[in-house]
Parts: C-alpha cells; sequence; structure tokens
C-alpha cells in the first residue's frame, strides 16, 4: 500500500525522522553545551565601596592643592594614555546619566574648553591630574548617536576623544571602576553625560539615553566580559542548561539574579551570534541568551564595574563574549 504521498509507509517513516534529526541537530549546534573555562582568576574583585569625595579643589579649577592634583606621584600615574574602547553608560542616582570607558572610569568634561570648535585649555602639568582620552579606539556606548564622536588635535599632538565637540577627559584620583572624585572639582569640571553635556539627574518619567543592548569590557581581573546597556556585569548560571535550554534560577533567586531582558542582535558588540535567542521562560518572562546560556545581572552590584557576584556559592560567574562562564572549574 502506497503512502498519499506517492511512497511506501517505511520510506515516509524513514524521511520524517531524517527531516526531524536534522532539526534537532542545527538546534543543538546552534545550542552547544560547554564546560566553564577561561580566566584563571576567578577572585571576587570590585567590593569596596568608592571612596567619598574630598573636596573641590582650588580656585583655579584644575584640581588640588598645588592647582593640578593631590600629589605628583598619582598624578603621574594617571598620566599614562590609554584607550576608551567600547564607552558604556552608568545610571547614577546622584549625578544621573555618566559616560563611562570600557573599564568602568568616569570621563569628564571641562568648562574652560569649548565644543564649537572643539578646543582644549588643559595642558602641561593639567594633564597629570586629567589625563586626555585617546580617540583611537573610542567606540560609542550602544543607543547613542555615533555622530557625536570626534577628535580634536591638542597642542601636544595628541588626538582627544569629543563627545559633541567637548573634549573628554579621565581623573587621576579616580581609582577604581565607578568613581567620580572629579565631579564639580574647581566648579569646572563635571562627569560627562552621553550626548557630552554636563550630567544631571534626569526628570522624572524621562525617556532612558539607553536603550537595551550588551556589550563588553576588559575587568582587570577577569579579561573581556559582558556588561549590559549600563555597563553592569552578566553572568552565567552553571546549574543552567543550554540543551535543553533551561534556567535553574527561579523564584527568590530572581530577586538577587534579574534576567536580562531580550535585545536584539543589532544592538550588541563584540558578542557571539550563534545561539543569541530569548528563552521564554516557564515563568512567562522573556531572557536573553548567549549561546543558548541564559543571561543575568547582580543585584549586588552597584556601580559599571562591579563584579560582586563572581563566584557566588561556586556556581554563578561573569559572561564571556561566547557565553561561558569566566574562571569557573572545568
Amino acid at each position: 500500500m502506497l503512502h498519499p504521498s506517492g511512497g511506501s509507509p517505511r520510506a515516509w517513516r524513514g524521511a520524517s525522522l531524517v527531516a526531524t534529526a536534522a532539526a534537532l541537530l542545527a538546534l543543538t549546534t546552534a545550542c552547544g553545551q560547554d564546560e566553564g573555562e577561561q580566566s584563571p582568576n576567578g577572585q571576587n574583585v570590585g567590593n569596596q565601596a568608592p571612596a567619598k569625595d574630598n573636596g573641590y579643589g582650588a580656585d583655579d579649577g584644575y584640581g588640588a592643592d598645588d592647582g593640578y592634583g593631590s600629589d605628583s606621584e598619582a598624578a603621574g600615574k594617571g598620566a599614562k594614555a590609554k584607550s576608551a574602547g567600547q564607552l558604556a553608560v552608568w545610571d547614577s542616582k546622584k549625578l544621573g546619566k555618566v559616560v563611562t570607558d570600557s573599564a568602568g572610569f568616569t570621563l569628564y568634561r571641562f568648562d574652560k574648553d569649548t565644543a564649537q570648535p572643539p578646543k582644549s585649555a588643559c595642558a602641561g602639568a593639567c594633564l597629570k591630574t586629567w589625563p586626555a582620552v585617546p580617540a583611537d579606539g573610542a567606540e560609542v556606548a550602544p543607543g547613542v548617536d555615533a555622530s557625536l564622536l570626534g577628535e580634536v588635535t591638542t597642542a601636544d599632538g595628541t588626538k582627544q576623544l569629543t563627545i559633541d565637540g567637548w573634549p573628554m577627559y579621565r581623573y587621576a584620583q579616580d581609582t577604581k571602576p565607578g568613581d567620580a572624585k572629579g565631579q564639580g572639582v574647581g566648579g569646572t569640571w563635571h562627569a560627562a553625560a552621553p550626548d557630552g553635556k554636563k550630567a544631571a539627574p534626569s526628570a522624572a518619567g524621562a525617556a532612558p539615553v539607553d536603550p537595551a543592548g550588551l556589550s563588553t569590557r576588559k575587568d582587570p581581573g577577569l579579561g573581556e566580559i559582558v556588561v549590559d546597556k549600563n555597563g553592569m556585569t552578566v553572568y552565567r548560571f552553571t546549574k543552567d542548561s543550554a540543551w535543553p535550554m533551561k534556567s535553574a534560577c527561579t523564584g527568590a533567586c530572581l530577586k538577587k539574579w534579574p534576567v536580562v531582558a531580550p535585545v536584539a542582535k543589532n544592538d550588541t558588540r563584540g558578542i557571539l551570534e550563534k545561539g543569541f535567542i530569548v528563552f521564554n521562560r516557564p515563568d512567562g518572562e522573556k531572557q536573553q541568551t548567549i549561546n543558548c546560556w541564559p543571561l543575568y545581572t547582580f543585584a549586588g552590584d552597584k556601580k559599571p564595574g562591579d563584579v560582586n557576584g563572581q563566584g557566588v556559592g561556586g556556581t554563578w560567574y561573569a559572561a564571556s563574549p561566547q557565553g561561558k562562564p569566566v574562571g569557573a572549574a572545568k
């Protein structure tokens, strides 16, 4: 007896099984398993709270007692030019939206500079306390207009990053990600907003500057890790599985480890796109995955650069751009 399609029942069943197996193989390939690996430096870092601001500095508007900083040694260390890399946006309750470099350090602008035309008034000793941010290698924060980024050539020939024409600087006394000790120094230095303006708390109900997005930053102890739209560290849970896709974090767990909401592929930078799909959780939430592994943030991280969730319970680890748990035992 022939099947309605024209073939024998045995042939029809064989073709059906082959098609089903092919579909499963494709999804399995997209959702590859791994054995946690990456950096051997899986220590918990970034736990300390930012040091309190020690004041506003001298009247010349450059910094502390000598007009340029608290001590020459610290200033000299801060003078080393480092690429800003992938810029991010920190949503500070006190300052509002603040732009940071890829390592989570605050970027500043100087009232004595000009944006039209771009011009820096910080030179010589000033740059020991306020190192100019190099334009080379800087990439716009996700969701921010790329046309705002530019550069200006300073008196010493440096190509300095500008945002909407305003030259960008770091502050030598900011010693860790999330510090903003340069805010208000001399009444002329201010944390920069993503659009180059002075950072300021958002008005109630104002639309966020940065939509959903994922990018990466280079952590000093962990290497390249994934961060969300606000520069907050993204984590993996080793009790989850990618195939079948499953989250072992439910109920009260989600209060400490909120899921990462869905992100469009074109709103990412440096992230593996294989298995970059949305997980429809049994509790109704939609969760972004990388290589089919569910992603989370940590409620204990308070500012960009924090990795307080690293190694918690021996099961939570920062996610690599490939979706692997950085520092997890193999």
